[in-house]
C-alpha cells in the first residue's frame, strides 16, 4: 500500500491541494457543472467555472461551498473525488492517504462533521480538520508553538478569519462571513445602482483583480477598466469605463466590516499578547490579502504594522500539509478534529 499525506484548503472560491514532498499540486475553482435533466456531471473545477452565467437552461454551474462551509454535500463529494483522482493519478484505490482539511474558525460542529464525512467518502484512511487561521499562521511560518502572540487575518472567498495564536492554539478569534465573494456582490450592486448596468459575478471578479482597491482616498482615478454588461433601462449591451476609486467605494462596506472585526479581536486580546502583536505586526493571508491597499488601511486604522504574507493565497494549504507532520503537538492543544473509518471523534 502507498501512503500519502495530503492537505486541502477547501475554499469557497478555490480548492488548493498540498502533497507532502511535492508542495501545491492542484489549484482549481470550487465549481461543478451538471446537466439537470440527466443528473450527469459535465465538468469540475476550471472547466466548470467558465460556464458560470453562460449555460443553457438544462445545465447549471454549482458552487457547493458557501461562506467557507459545505452548502451542497453531494456536489462537494463529487468535486473532492475528481480532485483526488487528479492528485493521485488514478491510484486512489491503492493509496491509503491521510487528509488534513482547513475549516473556518467559526464553523459549527455540524459543518465540521460534514467536511470530515466528505473526506472519508472520497477514500481517506484518516481525516483531520484544522481551523483556517491556525493553518494560515503555520503556512506563513509564524512561530505558533511559542508563548508569543501572533495575529493572523485570513481573507478567503467566503470568510475572513481573524485570530491571535499562541502556544499552538487560538487565544482569541472571530470568523466573519465576509470575503472575496462579498466584494464581488458589492461590485455587482454598485454597477446596477451607479451605472444601471447588469454584470455577472465573473466580470465582477475580473474588475476586483484588475483595478480593485479598498480605500477611496488612496485609490488611483487613473487606473480604469472598460466594463461590458446589459443596460437595465434599454435592455441592450452597453460599455462603461470605471476607475479604481469606483471599486473602492463599491467594496467599502465589506472592507470596513473586516477592519471592525480586527479591532474587536484586538480589544479582546490579553495585554501581554497585545504587546507581542504591536512588536510582531499583523500578517495577512488568503486571496483577499492581495487587494490593493488593504495592509495600508489596516495599519492606518489600528496603528499596528500589517504585512501580506509570502504566497498569501497558499498559506492555508501549506499549513494543512505542515500540520500533518506535527499531529501530536496539535492534538495536545486541541487544534485538530479527527475522523477514521471507525467513526468520528471530536478531538
Amino acid at each position: 500500500m502507498w501512503n500519502k499525506d495530503i492537505g486541502i484548503d477547501l475554499g469557497t472560491a478555490t480548492v488548493l491541494v498540498f502533497v507532502k514532498g511535492k508542495g501545491i499540486v492542484l489549484r482549481e475553482p470550487s465549481v461543478v457543472a451538471m446537466d439537470q435533466s440527466t443528473g450527469k456531471i459535465l465538468s469540475v473545477g476550471e472547466d466548470a467555472k467558465v460556464m458560470i452565467g453562460k449555460t443553457p437552461g438544462n445545465v447549471v454551474a454549482i458552487r457547493p461551498l458557501r461562506d467557507g462551509v459545505i452548502a451542497d454535500y453531494t456536489m462537494t463529494e463529487v468535486m473532492l473525488r475528481e480532485f483526488m483522482k487528479k492528485v493521485t493519478k488514478g491510484l486512489e484505490r491503492l493509496v491509503r492517504h491521510r487528509l488534513m482539511i482547513g475549516v473556518p474558525a467559526g464553523a459549527t460542529d455540524v459543518e465540521r462533521r460534514a467536511v470530515l464525512e466528505a473526506a472519508l467518502e472520497v477514500g481517506a484512511k484518516e481525516a483531520y480538520l484544522i481551523e483556517e487561521p491556525m493553518a494560515a499562521a503555520i503556512g506563513a511560518n509564524m512561530p505558533v508553538g511559542e508563548p508569543v502572540g501572533n495575529m493572523v487575518v485570513d481573507i478567503g472567498g467566503g470568510t475572513t478569519d481573524i485570530a491571535i495564536v499562541s502556544l499552538g492554539g487560538l487565544v482569541v478569534y472571530e470568523s466573519l462571513r465576509v470575503g472575496g465573494d462579498k466584494f464581488d456582490e458589492s461590485i455587482v450592486r454598485y454597477m446596477r445602482k451607479q451605472y444601471n448596468l447588469a454584470i455577472g459575478e465573473q466580470t465582477a471578479e475580473d474588475i476586483k483583480k484588475q483595478i480593485g482597491a479598498c480605500d477611496p482616498k488612496t485609490a488611483s482615478p487613473e487606473k480604469t477598466m472598460d466594463i461590458r454588461g446589459r443596460d437595465l433601462v434599454q435592455g441592450l449591451p452597453r460599455q462603461v469605463t470605471v476607475s479604481s476609486v469606483d471599486i473602492a467605494r463599491a467594496i467599502e462596506e465589506p472592507v470596513n466590516a473586516i477592519v471592525a472585526g480586527i479591532k474587536r479581536v484586538l480589544e479582546k486580546t490579553p495585554p501581554e499578547l497585545s504587546a507581542d502583536v504591536m512588536d510582531r505586526g499583523i500578517i495577512l493571508t488568503g486571496g483577499g490579502a492581495y487587494l490593493r491597499g488593504i495592509a495600508e488601511l489596516i495599519m492606518e486604522e489600528t496603528e499596528i504594522n500589517a504585512m501580506v504574507a509570502e504566497s498569501a493565497g497558499e498559506c492555508v494549504a501549506l499549513g494543512t500539509g505542515i500540520a500533518l507532520e506535527s499531529l501530536d503537538k496539535l492534538k495536545e492543544t486541541g487544534a485538530v478534529y479527527l475522523a477514521t473509518k471507525k467513526g468520528i471523534v471530536n478531538k
